[in-house]
């Protein structure tokens, strides 16, 4: 697909002193997409295994993204998220490398020929697991890569060959320097969620993987926002890319129904009970901004009945992925987390999503509501604005180009959770199981005459040796002849622990020398 002369932008190279050009779709009129995967290019074994999961439409980024990629070009695709771009770019490069697959046991016949970054754990797993999904009729091997966990049977894995290789740049990077993979048959390439990659400055790390990687291969970006630092990117690394955009970028969900309540922070809590209990929703996702706030939480909704899991960045990558495995089951009512699962989650059918906290950045906005109405569904995105938050809810504004319109909640008990403790009654049965009643003196009242009451006395010893009087003893002599007849005390012992001191002759010779003369 060739675009006209008036669609091209010359944009001008960062390397270079000739500008690079980026084409756009043609803005003709809409032709009607193919509504099935059976009419493109694809092997039947992929068909297949996109059958086996559930899907028999396309959605418009694929529809479009995978001629343009079977053709060979780059591709920056904008699109919606929860809207397949992980199929958009796995079905035709998986398509373009089935005439490697073989059933050879060498490594070497199974070399690494398609990389994807992705920037979180959860993201790259996700993307993992599709690949697979849509590989498993054929003979090509997939392998995903991340930190957190041991490196040993990831580079086992490794040495044994994999044509498709999802990982985090960080973890990339530790088994090239270590030698466990080679880059050097690499045909293509995928920056997945490369927004986010530059937002964490994992910037410096693309570089230096794209620096491994062969100069002649097929780039793909794709993203559910398109900003200018993503355009500069792709001025560095792709070759005359066709930009793919089904939405306006930063665009949210149609079908997401968005709600934006102005709530104080005390009350963000009862807040998200009480529109749980009116909307009946079975499962929740609540995020957060801090990691400490995220534990907190996540233990006060456990105090409130529900069945609730924490993930954030302080979790192992093994508890991460028991909570999502957790909550994907249905044994979690609410996942309270931080952003680190705003972006790649596939959950099927998740109702709704609360932001607790406006994020600081407006676009993970967009990122976290898309955790809902996945794949056509319907879904609720409730946000909670505080006093604190209104240029963050600016800000979103600005990027989603839409007036937000703050609603009031009532809270029926909201007096009744500020209600102090009531004190704790004091406990006097410490004193009743030792014996004795601790008596508080009653103070008399003004005119009465009732005196106080004094406390009563102890009770007097009842035993017969002290109560008898003193007797003195006739074998006792008196104190005087004690005294006279006592022994003086021997000189103290010096202590056996000071050294005595060391006698020293002193020679007066002279002296006796003269005695002696006279």
């Amino acid at each position: 697909m060739q675009p006209s002369d008036d669609n091209q932008r010359m944009i001008e190279s960062p390397r270079e002193d000739t500008p690079i050009t980026l084409s756009a779709e043609p803005p003709e009129a809409p032709v009607e997409a193919p509504v099935s995967f059976d009419t493109l290019a694809l092997d039947a074994k992929l068909l297949r295994a996109v059958a086996d999961s559930g899907y028999t439409k396309m959605t418009p980024i694929q529809a479009k993204a995978i001629p343009i990629v079977l053709d060979g070009r780059d591709v920056m695709g904008a699109a919606q998220t929860g809207t397949g771009k992980t199929a958009a770019f796995t079905l035709p490069l998986l398509q373009k490398m089935l005439r490697h697959e073989n059933s050879s046991a060498s490594p070497a016949r199974h070399p690494v020929r398609a990389l994807v970054l992705a920037p979180t754990r959860e993201l790259a797993d996700q993307v993992a697991n599709n690949v697979k999904a849509y590989a498993k009729h054929s003979k090509l091997r997939s392998m995903v890569v991340f930190g957190g966990i041991d490196m040993k049977p990831q580079t086992a894995e490794l040495k044994t060959g994999v044509e498709v290789l999802i990982a985090t740049p960080g973890r990339l990077l530790d088994h090239i320097e270590a030698k466990n993979c080679n880059l050097g048959q690499v045909e293509y390439v995928v920056l997945d969620e490369a927004d986010r990659m530059l937002d964490i400055g994992f910037l410096p790390d693309l570089q230096r993987i794209l620096s491994y990687l062969p100069k002649q291969r097929q780039t793909l970006l794709f993203s559910a926002t398109f900003s200018p630092e993503i355009k500069r990117l792709a001025e560095s690394y792709l070759q005359n890319p066709i930009l793919v955009e089904v939405a306006r970028p930063n665009a949210t969900a149609t079908n997401v129904e968005q709600r934006f309540f102005s709530v104080d922070n005390d009350d963000k809590r009862a807040a998200v009970l009480k529109l749980i209990r009116e909307r009946a929703l079975t499962q929740a996702i609540v995020f957060v901004n801090s990691k400490l706030g995220c534990a907190r939480l996540a233990r006060s909704f456990e105090r409130d009945g529900l069945r609730t899991n924490a993930l954030h960045g302080d979790k192992s990558q093994d508890e991460r992925l028991k909570a999502l495995e957790a909550f994907k089951r249905g044994e979690v009512d609410v996942l309270v987390c931080t952003d680190v699962a705003a972006r790649g989650l596939d959950i099927a059918d998740l109702p709704a999503v609360f932001n607790f906290d406006v994020p600081f950045n407006a676009e993970d906005y967009v990122h976290r509501i898309g955790r809902t109405g996945r794949a056509g569904a319907s879904g609720l995105a409730v946000t909670l604005v505080s006093r604190d938050d209104t240029r963050l809810i600016s800000d979103i504004e600005k990027l989603i180009k839409k007036k937000i319109e703050l609603e009031p909640i009532e809270l029926d008990d909201a007096r009744s959770r500020r209600e102090p403790r009531a004190e704790r009654p004091r406990r006097e049965v410490d004193d009743e199981e030792r014996g004795t009643v601790r008596h508080t003196p009653r103070e008399p009242s003004l005119g009465s005459t009732e005196r106080p009451h004094a406390p009563s006395p102890r009770k007097a010893s009842s035993d017969p040796f002290f109560d008898r009087p003193y007797e003195p003893s006739a074998t006792a002599a008196p104190v005087w002849d004690a005294k006279a007849t006592s022994t003086p005390s021997s000189p103290r012992s010096p202590s056996p622990n000071i050294k005595p001191k060391r006698r020293v002759a002193a020679l007066f010779g002279e002296r006796k020398v003269v005695e002696q003369d006279e």
